[in-house]
């Protein structure tokens, strides 16, 4: 794997997988590797081949431990708010992203690492995962997304929980936090486990799933009427769809919909 592109790319039918192949710097998010993410996001959007998205770490030691800290060593204050700034264009489009994005936490995930899980639609996690925020023990705080997107997944307590005490959770408790939504059985590969998961979504209404994205994540900044407002222009759009036509057609003919997205 190249240096300057440490990020090798698969697809199983219509699932993309995005491996950080760092494992000698346990998959840390380097600007190379930053960069490489959101180009791949970038370039997803428009490949109507690619349905979901699976991001996970080689090996299975860790996902991504964070921040290459020996990247930033001796790095002065201008250049770290810039590389923030880079985590936040490009890791973005992950959470923009119109096709559902899955992190499969194959080991640790801490820092910047649960930062990009948490840019994520949903995570699955191996049995043997530990997440956690360690930064303000560091003497600073998460600062790619974490203090605003973690209170909107587990609560504003929880979150304060994992960020003030730098707490650590198993993947049982992550489970039980609504941090992950799947635990992969012992001796299974998490990304193998990930992408039979997500057969509803490679088999489904892109065009659905694209509106259903939009309106969710919309709802997180407005009130619940605008909200009611903004979610049925989404509507409307799976209404003038042909997939909706394939789908009320299948049903009456009791058959599979064959969904291509248009």
């Amino acid at each position: 794997m190249s240096p300057d592109f440490p990020v090798a790319v698969d697809q199983r039918g219509a699932v993309a997988i995005w491996t950080i192949d760092r494992p000698d710097r346990m998959n840390a998010l380097s600007r190379a590797t930053i960069d490489a993410l959101g180009a791949l996001a970038r370039e997803a959007q428009s490949n109507d081949s690619i349905r979901a998205i699976v991001i996970t770490g080689a090996g299975d030691k860790a996902f991504c431990a964070g921040a290459d800290l020996k990247e930033r060593q001796g790095m002065p204050e201008h250049q770290v708010l810039a590389l923030l700034d880079r985590y936040r264009s490009e890791l973005g489009g992950i959470d923009r992203s119109t096709k559902p994005v899955a992190a499969a936490i194959n080991g640790v995930a801490l820092g910047g690492g649960l930062e990009l899980a948490l840019c994520c639609d949903l995570r699955v996690a191996a049995a043997h995962a530990t997440l956690g925020l360690p930064e303000a023990s560091l003497g600073i705080i998460p600062g790619a997304g974490a203090t605003q997107r973690l209170p909107r997944i587990v609560g504003e307590g929880r979150a304060k929980e994992m960020i003030l005490l730098s707490r650590r959770l198993t993947a049982d408790e992550s489970l039980a936090w609504g941090l992950v939504h799947r635990i992969t059985p012992p001796g299974r590969s998490v990304v193998e486990d990930a992408i039979e998961w997500l057969a509803p979504i490679a088999e489904g209404a892109p065009i659905a799933q694209a509106a259903a994205l939009e309106a969710i994540d919309r709802a997180l900044s407005v009130s619940l009427e605008v909200g009611l407002e903004l979610e049925k222009l989404s509507y409307i759009k799976t209404l003038v769809s042909e997939d909706r036509t394939e789908a009320l057609a299948a049903f009456a003919e009791k058959r599979k919909a064959r969904f291509r997205g248009r």
